[in-house]
């Protein structure tokens, strides 16, 4: 089958690796980029010889383009998604899916009317070390799980990003800005999930940056930098999760699955590799296993190639929609049982992604 045809609208600094990858990939080719700073875009097209430059507009109403890949900033997620999908197009999106509930259903909905398919990111976790962690789950190496950890802890983007505003505004903070991948991942080793609660705070209520070229400017934090949350699984396991930008230092795993019959150490979820490493109940050490994909570097962009695959073949795409809207209302579950002081139980669910196919499978089609 012919690839098919995508367009990127948002020509910023996350652009280049989706760029740099398409090559990798055979499912798939980028044929024209847009921005709402033109010159931006022509400078990615000539980087990467990309045919065709222009704005937004004029990409959406190219009739030859299928996808589109949205990488704009996550407050205009939805409405470029939703511009595409009344184009006719096909939407894959950067995380997170958008930064409300109601925008998130919008896109649903309007993607089953159209008879189109959405999809977002992350796709870390069809990555070699996440899928090799499925692998030995479904196995049965760990027995059932019982518990999860998972921790994202850090001081914050104001000391090295040039322009670190977006992070403390509605829709960032710790759990929109990492959340996505630590849940993404979770949710592909041990399901959906039913009910979450949490305790969060601004610890912090103005930062000072102390990177150029903004020194010392002052930004007002209007999101909770620090989450602690309890998640509870249809399947029955239970997972603590912390996301924090007030954390100066730490010694905590990313994740760590605990099973019926051992332990499971899983790699960083904003990465594509290992290592991987299992301990069983009647282990002395834990061991590393080798990985299983054909993907172990950095291949953004693995969601857009199955879901072009899935389209090409009639099939439902692994980082859908349906996940990414699951993953929303989970992130903002957390600060809703954070203000409510309850548990928030999800109004929404996914269907657990299948695992990839095999090695010499995602090499011959993907």
């Amino acid at each position: 089958m012919e690839p098919i045809k995508a367009g990127v609208i948002g020509c910023g600094n996350i652009s280049s690796i989706y760029m740099e990858n398409v090559k990798k990939f055979k499912t798939f080719n980028i044929i024209a980029c847009a921005d709402i700073d033109i010159t931006r875009a022509e400078d990615r097209a000539k980087e990467f010889n990309i045919p065709l430059a222009c704005l937004p507009e004029e990409l959406l109403e190219n009739e030859t383009i299928d996808i589109i890949i949205n990488l704009t900033t996550p407050n205009v997620h939805a409405k470029i998604a939703t511009a595409a999908l009344q184009a006719g197009k096909h939407v894959y999106g950067e995380k997170p899916f958008a930064i409300t509930r109601e925008e998130g259903r919008e896109i649903l909905k309007l993607a089953k009317e159209k008879k189109l398919v959405v999809g977002g990111a992350p796709d870390t976790f069809l990555g070699g070390g996440l899928q090799t962690c499925r692998k030995l789950i479904d196995d049965g190496w760990i027995g059932a799980p019982v518990s999860a950890t998972a921790f994202m802890m850090n001081h914050g983007h104001e000391r090295w990003h040039p322009n670190p505003d977006f992070y403390y505004q509605k829709g960032a903070g710790p759990m929109f800005d990492m959340g996505p991948y630590y849940l993404t991942a979770l949710i592909s080793l041990l399901g959906p999930i039913r009910k979450v609660n949490s305790s969060s705070r601004i610890t912090f209520p103005e930062r000072t940056i102390t990177s150029n070229p903004r020194y010392g400017e002052k930004i007002q934090v209007n999101t909770p930098t620090q989450i602690n949350g309890v998640i509870d699984f249809e399947s029955g396991a239970i997972a603590s999760i912390i996301t924090s930008f007030d954390v100066w230092h730490h010694r905590l795993p990313f994740i760590e699955i605990y099973g019926t019959e051992g332990s499971l150490a899983v790699p960083d979820p904003n990465t594509f590799d290992g290592p991987v490493l299992i301990r069983r109940h009647d282990q002395e050490n834990w061991r590393e296993i080798p990985l299983i994909n054909a993907f172990i570097e950095n291949s953004r962009g693995l969601g857009i190639a199955d879901m072009a695959f899935a389209i090409l073949n009639n099939e439902k795409p692994r980082a859908s929609g349906e996940l990414a809207y699951h993953v929303l209302d989970v992130m903002q579950g957390f600060l809703d049982a954070s203000v409510d002081n309850q548990a928030y139980s999800l109004n929404s669910t996914c269907e657990q992604p299948k695992p990839l196919p095999s090695y010499q499978f995602l090499l011959e089609n993907y």
